[in-house]
């Protein structure tokens, strides 16, 4: 039961910190868009990374790691200018959140939630790697609770962020509020970008 507890907590403080995919999981509560599908994709990718991680680990040599990282921070920088861009594009044709929120698509939310988990490096670097070289000295039946625990957190978070953001969506229901809501995405996943490729330079 203590190998439970332990995956929990240690899952839970690794996603706490704010990331690109969280602040994605937030936007897309307080639009209240596919909020379900959204947090779904992010819960079990996370377990199925947890895992692989805890039974795969021994295969990853350093410098192999090192080169994951590298080509998936290059994607991730990619995919962040992109998206960038079309919130740049999308600025000033807001106009409220209900009109804005019909445009978007099932398909478009599903790609798009994938991109800022599997394209991101320190999902990875988190699941696969961290907890995977954290518990590779633990018995099998201890790496299962152990991995266990640490898919409960991300479900809990996930799910939790997502659907406590629908709640404060009554808050943003007016074309400033956007605005601003909109130009703090810009300048977080702007600075997020800086420093990935930062991050990615330490690698060369």
């Amino acid at each position: 039961m203590e190998y439970l507890v332990l995956g929990f907590f240690s899952g839970l403080s690794l996603i706490l910190a704010i990331g690109a995919q969280n602040i994605f999981v937030i936007e897309q509560g307080l639009k209240k868009q596919f909020i379900f599908l959204v947090c779904i994709i992010c819960s079990v990718s996370d377990l199925l990374l947890i895992f692989l991680g805890i039974f795969l680990f021994h295969i990853f040599h350093q410098y192999f790691n090192l080169f994951i990282e590298f080509v998936l921070n290059i994607f991730l920088i990619i995919f962040l200018i992109y998206f960038i861009i079309s919130k740049i594009k999308s600025f000033e044709t807001i106009t409220n959140f209900n009109i804005e929120s019909k445009k978007i698509t099932k398909s478009k939310v599903f790609f798009k939630t994938l991109g800022f988990t599997y394209l991101n490096a320190h999902v990875y670097s988190d699941t696969v790697f961290f907890l995977g070289n954290f518990s590779k000295n633990f018995l099998l039946n201890e790496k299962v609770y152990f991995g266990v625990g640490a898919s409960v957190a991300s479900f809990l978070f996930f799910f939790g962020l997502g659907y406590l953001s629908t709640y404060f969506s009554r808050y943003a229901q007016n074309r400033e509020t956007w605005k601003y809501i909109n130009l703090f995405i810009i300048v977080f996943m702007s600075m997020m970008t800086l420093y990935i490729i930062k991050e990615t330079a330490y690698l060369l």
